[in-house]
């Protein structure tokens, strides 16, 4: 019988982690410590729709869909939300 009482030993930022904790989405907090970043810049980059993963606003709430920070952790390329505009000239 398998017990996951204890999280793998993983990095909390390895997709093996990631994999094996998250649901269907993960908080803002979690994916932006898998990227390297604080809460505080993750949430900002959520903000300017800049965040390198796709995200769910819920309410008054934005979850990280798990297999985004997935791809992006095993491709380096970013998954935006769609909420930019590609037209908009940089700040």
């Amino acid at each position: 019988m398998h017990h996951h009482d204890n999280p793998p030993q993983s990095a909390p930022s390895s997709p093996a982690y990631i994999r094996a904790t998250w649901g269907g989405t993960g908080s803002v907090e979690e994916a932006s410590a898998a990227f390297g970043f604080s809460r505080a810049k993750g949430y900002d980059l959520v903000r300017r729709g800049e965040f390198p993963c796709r995200v769910l606003r819920i309410g008054r709430g934005t979850r990280v869909v798990t297999t985004s920070p997935l791809r992006v952790l095993d491709s380096g390329e970013p998954e935006y939300s769609g909420t930019r505009d590609a037209h908009t000239a940089p700040a």
